[in-house]
């Protein structure tokens, strides 16, 4: 599913964001990834997401070579990404339903698949009944679960939530962490950042641990160590 070998990413003047990164996830796998900040977290997601180009090194992403991949061909690519952010990034001004809509309208669905696709979507990441609130009447674990919705309603193979519970107290932490819990067991790949190790913890997941741009531990079912 996702393959890096021996992947650097060097930014002028300010060093080795990454340096010879090696790692393979599997479909369906749900792995955590820690590290300080400024560890190269960040740098491994965009490089994932074709924000960036690796300095050198090969990542293969759902049998696509990103040496081959076309800028043509990003697009398609990102459809098969999910991405969900500590700071949710929704739309204020949209509801609930209008939010997750967003994606599907996009990508171009009629609206008749878009109202067969989001009950379902909301039902999953249980907010069901707040479809027409808007951002602001929810609380924070409700609306990253919006944002959840929002970045797995087009069925992508992977999602990639960096720090999505980092802005919540330990309750909505936990009800975040179940939904991705769920998607994950629907058959979607998951790669967690967060500095939470209680959650790390109880999780019992493969933890993998960057520092300073390098893989310095790799557990298949670990405890967090701090870097």
């Amino acid at each position: 599913m996702i393959l890096l070998d021996r992947v650097s990413k060097t930014y002028n003047r300010r060093g080795s964001a990454l340096e010879r990164v090696s790692l393979h996830i599997e479909p369906k796998e749900f792995v955590i990834i820690v590290g300080q900040s400024g560890a190269g977290k960040t740098t491994l997601f965009r490089l994932l997401t074709r924000e960036e180009k690796p300095t050198s090194g090969k990542i293969v992403v759902g049998g696509i070579d990103y040496d081959k991949l076309k800028d043509k061909d990003i697009p398609m690519l990102r459809r098969k990404i999910g991405v969900v952010f500590q700071d949710f990034k929704l739309l204020p001004a949209k509801t609930v339903y209008e939010n997750v809509a967003f994606a599907l309208e996009i990508a171009g669905l009629s609206n008749a698949e878009i109202k067969h696709t989001i009950p379902k979507v909301l039902d999953l990441v249980g907010l069901k009944g707040k479809e027409n609130n808007y951002p602001l009447e929810l609380s924070g674990g409700e609306r990253q679960r919006v944002a959840i919705a929002r970045a797995v309603v087009r069925q992508p193979k992977i999602l990639i939530a960096d720090e999505p519970t980092g802005n919540l107290d330990p309750k909505h932490a936990w009800d975040v962490i179940k939904v991705l819990e769920k998607v994950n067991k629907f058959g979607t790949t998951v790669l967690l950042t967060t500095h939470n190790q209680e959650i790390v913890n109880a999780l019992r997941r493969r933890v993998v641990t960057i520092k300073d741009g390098k893989i310095v531990s790799d557990r298949a079912v670990g405890q967090y160590k701090n870097a």
